[in-house]
């Protein structure tokens, strides 16, 4: 007598959790959908952690006190700075002459456009306006760093800086092209904000 055939037991396989578990105590992090680095097909994608601890831009945005196309014209103008930071060094003429030494760097097409968008920019924001994105932006600073350097530290302050710094990012979103709002001028001076608040008294 034939013994009856066992049906295989078929597993599923579970897909991969790339997301780190044994984060550092101290790590400040977002789920944020990316490209699968490891799809089959086109437009597969995954979720993954990005660290926020340094980044207040990325913070903000996370938190969703940011829109998409603040958090962009933020990114464009980092990348920006970025690409204008990788220019031509300045020559040390107390350095010693080096045979085989690199020569001198030339300025690409690429990092000029990036110096002439910063330019535009900065006049754009104006001074303080400029101020205020370069220290968040480039130097990484929180909006209570921001008031401490400049000798204030109280939460309306912070508030201020905070309302100041997405004004800003707007300006930038309509140099960058990523809003459509047009930038208006008045007598040959970047127009301000709708919304700028006063400095709290």
């Amino acid at each position: 007598m034939a013994r009856p055939k066992r049906s295989k037991s078929i597993r599923i396989s579970k897909s991969h959790d790339r997301r780190a578990l044994d984060l550092p105590r101290n790590a400040e992090v977002v789920a944020v959908e990316i490209d699968d680095p490891f799809a089959r097909e086109p437009g597969e994608k995954i979720v993954a952690l990005r660290s926020v601890r340094n980044d207040p831009l990325g913070r903000l945005h996370a938190h969703k006190q940011l829109d998409e196309a603040q958090y962009r014209s933020g990114r464009a103008f980092q990348n920006d700075w970025e690409r204008a930071e990788r220019g031509p060094q300045a020559i040390d003429p107390s350095r010693d002459h080096v045979d085989g030494a690199q020569g001198r760097e030339l300025v690409t097409e690429g990092q000029r456009q990036a110096m002439v968008r910063l330019n535009r920019a900065e006049r754009e924001l104006g001074a303080d306006g400029a101020a205020i994105v370069h220290d968040i932006l480039v130097h990484g600073l929180t909006m209570e760093q921001v008031g401490h350097k400049r000798g204030l530290s109280s939460q309306r302050w912070n508030d201020y800086f905070a309302r100041r710094f997405k004004e800003c990012l707007d300006r930038l979103a309509v140099l960058y092209g990523m809003s459509n709002e047009r930038i208006s001028r008045a007598n040959g001076h970047p127009l301000q904000s709708r919304h700028r608040a006063d400095p709290p008294c």
